[in-house]
């Protein structure tokens, strides 16, 4: 069977359990079905959502198909690929709680869709630990959610210098947090416009690359201001209530997000995983990206 026909099957498919499942959206990675052709006029009951790496060129032909959701421009496996999508929906307010979301992928070298996926937001997924997943990104803008988000994916998948990187990033309620927390070196951004320390300066990644190696959390301002790197997080000394089987990093991480607002993302120098963290609770984990 021809690729091309592989992906009209999955994709036709994939509509109609849509439609009688009544999902809210269909998921689809644009990268391996670009053979496949979808009409702006053909009616669907639900949400075409093309899913794209990184700022690469979206196929004309999908451009006018569906909503467009950019994610890291790494190798996940094809799980990965789903949950990073996922959490960014609803991060940008795409999907909710409730919705149910039928998710096409595969592996781009291959070329063709050969995953299907159900899934029920707030029901088997990780993100469902929360008991309302509506305030993931409270205090922060989204859009910064999701750079620091790519930031620890690109991290996990490259290193530094080809070494494993392992650090963590907390954003929102900076204030209170910087309360909990001690600094370990001399702030390294300290004296800089926010504009020039801001997460969402892509000139700045290099620097968060290098600043990785030191000990402690970066703290960032809900607007993507960088505060500081290298604060030791001293509220998880106080906290009790874990979950279980995480290393130090994590539990920092969970006790800071317990006593505060603020969202924690930790990539694990030994994993190679990202997970985030909410009012204590692991919001998402994400396996280490493929080679």
């Amino acid at each position: 069977m021809e690729m091309s026909s592989i992906n009209r099957t999955f994709f036709d498919f994939a509509c109609r359990i849509a439609t009688e499942i009544e999902a809210a959206a269909v998921l689809l990675y644009a990268d391996v079905a670009s053979d496949l052709s979808i009409s702006a006029e053909q009616k669907m009951n639900f949400a075409l959502i093309l899913v794209t790496k990184g700022e690469e060129e979206v196929p004309e032909k999908f451009k006018d198909s569906g909503t467009i959701l950019n994610v890291p421009n790494v190798h996940l496996t094809r799980v990965g690929q789903i949950k990073i999508a996922i959490t960014k929906g609803i991060a940008t307010g795409l999907f909710k709680k409730g919705d149910k979301l039928v998710c096409l992928t595969g592996i781009p070298r291959f070329g063709y869709v050969d995953s299907m996926f159900v899934i029920d937001v707030g029901k088997e997924f990780e993100i469902l630990t929360s008991k309302d997943i509506t305030d993931i990104i409270e205090g922060v803008y989204p859009e910064v959610f999701g750079a620091v988000l790519n930031i620890a994916l690109e991290l996990a998948a490259q290193g530094r210098e080809g070494r494993k990187a392992g650090t963590i990033f907390i954003m929102g309620d900076h204030e209170k947090v910087l309360q909990l927390s001690r600094q370990m070196i001399i702030n390294p951004f300290l004296g800089y416009p926010e504009e020039e320390r801001n997460i969402l300066n892509p000139d700045l990644k290099e620097t968060i690359r290098e600043f990785s190696a030191i000990d402690g959390a970066f703290i960032i301002k809900d607007n993507g201001a960088i505060v500081t790197a290298g604060r030791h997080l001293n509220a998880a000394l106080e906290s009790k209530e874990f979950p279980r089987g995480l290393g130090s990093r994590h539990i920092a991480a969970a006790g800071i997000s317990s006593v505060t607002h603020a969202i924690a993302v930790v990539l694990s120098e030994s994993t190679g995983n990202v997970t985030v963290f909410k009012n204590g609770k692991i919001f998402v984990s994400i396996e280490k990206p493929m080679e």
